[in-house]
């Protein structure tokens, strides 16, 4: 009896040490954000250069981008179609980073971001979420935001009630 208890606890030692997760290091850390900045460095200057090839390529099959109008929540295939006339045009937008915090979780598969930039729309933030997909990273979800200073949030919100509440009806029963 003593002895199958015994086999049974190594077992289960056995199959837990088998399942855990390897936790990557400082170093691999290190490494993974300085691939995840290189490729968002990479896709703004595609913008910026009109390389629609490029810009879209960083981003996953089924990634989303979500705009600063609350109608701008996009497919790939939704953002393409709607980017691919200004890209057309030679230049589609620059977006320069001025700040940008990126977390990996604990696999080294993922990493989630924040970001500050200067663009044409003034002060912006974006944020969104990476997939390592093979030996590249692929862009996954982006989010596109204008900053408001807090002192001016009141004239905003008053400049756009009248689209607000335009757009808001689709919502009501």
């Amino acid at each position: 009896m003593i002895q199958k208890g015994i086999s049974f606890v190594a077992l289960f030692f056995i199959l837990v040490g088998c399942n855990s997760v390897k936790e990557i290091s400082f170093l691999e850390t290190k490494e993974i954000k300085n691939n995840v900045n290189t490729v968002l460095n990479d896709w703004h200057l595609a913008a910026s250069d009109a390389n629609f090839e490029t810009y879209f390529s960083k981003m996953d099959s089924i990634s989303v981008f979500i705009g600063t109008d609350a109608t701008e929540n996009w497919n790939k295939e939704e953002f393409k179609a709607y980017s691919k006339p200004y890209f057309d045009k030679g230049k589609a937008w620059s977006f320069t980073t001025l700040e940008r915090n990126i977390y990996v979780n604990n696999s080294g598969n993922f990493v989630w971001f924040d970001e500050l930039l200067n663009t044409q729309m003034g002060t912006c933030r974006g944020s969104g979420v990476l997939e390592k997909k093979g030996n590249s990273w692929k862009i996954k979800h982006y989010v596109l935001s204008i900053t408001i200073p807090n002192e001016d949030v009141n004239a905003v919100i008053k400049a756009k009630k009248k689209n607000d509440d335009l757009f808001l009806k689709k919502f009501k029963n």
